[in-house]
């Protein structure tokens, strides 16, 4: 593996940090983050998706249920959590579909991906200020629908889960 020349911090928060690195006589500005989990939840037949604003994207994207790291977190085990609290499914049987980078021209961010299925209901337990609409896509209508998907994460999820029925 390669590594950088020189890295210099440049912004620290909360979410993630920036760092320069010098690469020979080339710089580069990489986000460093803690990494995430996204889940493809099946149940009663359907995929079960959140709808919630992006700031970024300036409006609601549907997506998987999904988070990022806790510090030493384990991926199932964030992945189990995300899945309860945003939307309020438990338990059940749990495969791991790949681990992706999300944006590596410029984000470290890898995304350990999950298959939930067999799942029971628990009770939804949003953060504050989290505003979190569940929808539910039937998984007969999945490859039909993909075309409405906007957020990477989501539509590379419904993919894979797709390509292993």
């Amino acid at each position: 593996m390669t590594q950088p020349d020189a890295t210099t911090t440049i912004h620290e928060g909360p979410q993630f940090d920036v760092v320069r690195e010098t690469w020979g006589d080339r710089e580069r500005e990489i986000v460093r983050h803690a990494g995430s989990t996204a889940v493809v939840a099946v149940h009663d037949g359907a995929v079960v998706l959140v709808r919630q604003t992006r700031e970024a994207a300036r409006r609601p994207l549907l997506e998987l249920p999904a988070g990022t790291l806790e510090d030493g977190e384990d991926p199932r085990e964030s992945a189990q959590r995300e899945l309860e609290e945003e939307v309020g499914l438990r338990g059940g049987r749990w495969t791991e579909l790949g681990v992706y980078y999300t944006s590596p021209g410029f984000l470290d961010e890898r995304m350990h991906l999950f298959l939930a299925e067999d799942l029971e209901r628990g009770e939804q337990d949003l953060e504050e200020g989290e505003d979190v609409d569940i929808v539910r896509w039937p998984v007969d209508e999945l490859e039909a629908r993909l075309g409405e998907v906007e957020d990477m994460k989501t539509l590379a999820g419904l993919l894979a889960f797709l390509r292993r029925r």
